[in-house]
């Protein structure tokens, strides 16, 4: 194969805005370059970053490339970011992730990447730009929500660079930024009955049901009355509900049935007698309601509805419900999630194993519940350590002489 090339630069404004075609501008400031190619007379152009000698050096690399019969040629030729992230989450995300995950990675595209790299050459975009934008998006947003950012942004150039769009990962080897340490709060035994004193029906019930069962709020929400098994006082958790904006449905529905978080989310949880008895009240009271000939009936069978029939939304039930009784009852304001850390910390209280709390809460490893509960264990529980190992080796070692110690061996 026949191969040439050149070295071009453009700046900034002229290579998006094109204005100078494929050659090299004549204006002052910072440039990139541009190496301009052919092999057997077609002609391939490829963006390297602001250094001379790196385009230099990936000349030199493709024409020794093509001498030796292992040239790898790039489907980045003005392919943009933009173009590339709509197709990533066209043939990876949509098929792979769950909806709401989906949403989420298209809106980090579209309000934190688009505006900076959209017009980008996808091949022009390097590590060094995108820790540039990333150290100013950690300036503005919690470190959290920029590693989030950061893992998308790993994996939408590892399967650039396996859809032969790219030859390096430029995000593969950026450290994700440190996390502040966020204490968990839970409510104690004596805060969990104030809550409950100051709240009103149905919420109440809703909130009985979260700190004696620790389910995630989607979980919560998705129950069906056929989840629950009054004669063994179980209740399965089968499904979670999420809900959508106008922006995503449309006139349609703004919620949808969805599978738990994960797979061990599937699960099982007792149901203590104080609950069943409030669930009992509770469906016996839904029942008189959707009685009523003007009322509309519950067609998913739901625990939780609104007054019209349909789930309860998670944040009518926040803000109608739970925080106006934590106000009522003069505690501070905690998140619904922390009533989950409260199931997690009564069991650890009363001294449950640690694999029966890991399969109460659904966590896929114990070593999850270990990481995020284990400094709850009451210390208590090592009172007497040390005296019970002195006993063990002192005590019963030496309580005999060496010469009948001797001898039990040799018998």
């Amino acid at each position: 194969m026949r191969v040439s090339g050149k070295i071009i630069s453009r700046c900034e404004a002229c290579r998006k805005k094109s204005n100078s075609g494929w050659g090299s501008c004549k204006h002052k400031g910072k440039r990139k370059y541009i190496v301009d190619y052919r092999i057997d007379g077609k002609r391939y152009r490829e963006t390297v970053g602001f250094n001379k000698s790196v385009a230099e050096k990936r000349l030199s690399e493709i024409i020794a490339q093509v001498h030796s019969g292992t040239f790898f040629q790039s489907k980045t030729a003005g392919v943009t970011f933009a173009e590339y992230a709509e197709k990533w989450l066209s043939d990876y995300s949509k098929p792979r992730v769950k909806p709401n995950t989906h949403t989420t990675y298209s809106g980090y595209i579209r309000n934190h990447l688009n505006s900076v790299f959209g017009q980008c050459d996808l091949s022009a975009i390097t590590q060094s730009d995108l820790e540039s934008h990333l150290s100013k998006l950690h300036k503005k947003y919690n470190p959290n929500t920029v590693n989030k950012i950061l893992k998308m942004l790993k994996t939408m150039f590892k399967y650039a660079r396996r859809w032969k769009y790219l030859i390096e990962n430029p995000a593969w080897d950026i450290d994700c930024y440190r996390e502040e340490h966020r204490e968990m709060d839970y409510l104690q035994p004596q805060e969990i009955h104030l809550v409950l004193d100051n709240s009103r029906e149905p919420y109440k019930t809703m909130i009985l049901t979260a700190i004696l069962t620790g389910m995630r709020k989607s979980e919560l929400l998705g129950l069906q009355w056929g989840d629950i098994d009054w004669n063994s006082n179980t209740i399965y958790v089968r499904r979670s509900i999420h809900w959508e904006t106008r922006k995503h449905v449309g006139e349609g529905k703004l919620w949808r049935f969805d599978s738990p978080k994960t797979r061990n989310s599937i699960r099982a949880i007792i149901m203590t007698p104080k609950m069943k008895e409030a669930l009992e009240r509770h469906r016996f009271s839904e029942t008189v309601r959707y009685a009523q000939k003007d009322h509309p009936a519950n067609e998913d069978d739901l625990l939780f509805t609104n007054e019209c029939g349909n789930p309860t939304d998670p944040n009518n039930m926040i803000k109608r419900g739970f925080h106006p009784a934590l106000e009522a009852a003069g505690l501070r304001k905690i998140r619904f999630h922390d009533l989950r850390h409260t199931f997690a910390s009564l069991l650890i209280d009363q001294g449950e194993n640690l694999k029966f709390i890991q399969s109460q809460l659904g966590h896929a490893s114990i070593q999850t519940t270990i990481d995020r509960y284990g400094h709850l264990m009451p210390l208590k529980n090592y009172e007497g350590v040390g005296l019970r190992l002195d006993q063990k080796i002192f005590e019963s070692t030496f309580s005999e002489s060496p010469e009948v110690l001797k001898a039990e061996k040799g018998a």
